[in-house]
């Protein structure tokens, strides 16, 4: 079963969904949703050096008789094709890192995405941004001071776990509900007061090339 993608469909609906929030709470939020956290270019890199070790070990051990500048070409193409394969895999990147390089990665990313959509600078101190990262399949949800204060911390804690677990299947739908959720317990903690201007675009930001 094929999962749905992030297109211009799934696009509008989040962007309706952003606007639907903003119109009942005082709150700013501003929605990313990124193919990757980081380049990944050393787990490419370590993939090409696998496929070229086994690929030598063939040559070195086949029955076989090859031209030794054959040996060169072999292990220099193996290394090309499987860093090429890595890079269009996020199945061989996943497997090839650890989960807690992939965690910081989308930690450090959605942290400096915070500062650099003005999330911080927004009036009363009431932006939030939630971030999702396809490649490691985590959500982040970072907020300022001023939501953090206005909100229960149990409901709080329990929307950003639900939120947490959309991500780790990354689909706009599952996204969409988690969305829902946290602009209901927005408008019930902060609600609208028609003195909070539109601060931070409503349409999400995809990243996904």
């Amino acid at each position: 079963m094929k999962r749905a993608k992030f297109d211009d469909a799934s696009h509008l609906a989040l962007t309706e969904c952003v606007q639907k929030i903003e119109t009942n709470t005082d709150a700013e939020l501003i929605l990313i949703v990124r193919a990757r956290s980081t380049s990944y270019r050393h787990a490419d890199y370590l993939f090409g050096a696998m496929l070229a070790f086994v690929g030598l070990l063939f040559l070195l051990f086949s029955p076989f008789d090859f031209h030794e500048y054959w040996v060169v070409i072999d292990v220099a193409l193996l290394f090309i094709i499987g860093a090429v394969l890595s890079r269009y895999s996020n199945w061989f990147r996943r497997l090839l890192t650890s989960e807690k390089f992939r965690s910081e990665a989308v930690r450090k990313s959605a942290a400096a995405m915070f500062y650099e959509a003005g999330v911080a600078n927004t009036n009363a101190e009431l932006g939030l941004i939630v971030y999702l990262s396809i490649l490691e399949r985590r959500l982040e949800v970072i907020a300022d001071r001023g939501v953090l204060k206005g909100v229960n911390a149990l409901e709080w804690n329990q929307i950003v776990a639900e939120l947490n677990q959309a991500g780790r299947k990354p689909e706009p739908q599952s996204l969409l509900e988690g969305m829902e959720k946290l602009g209901c317990l927005l408008a019930k903690h902060l609600p609208a007061t028609g003195e909070n201007p539109n601060e931070l675009p409503d349409a999400p930001l995809f990243e996904l090339k």
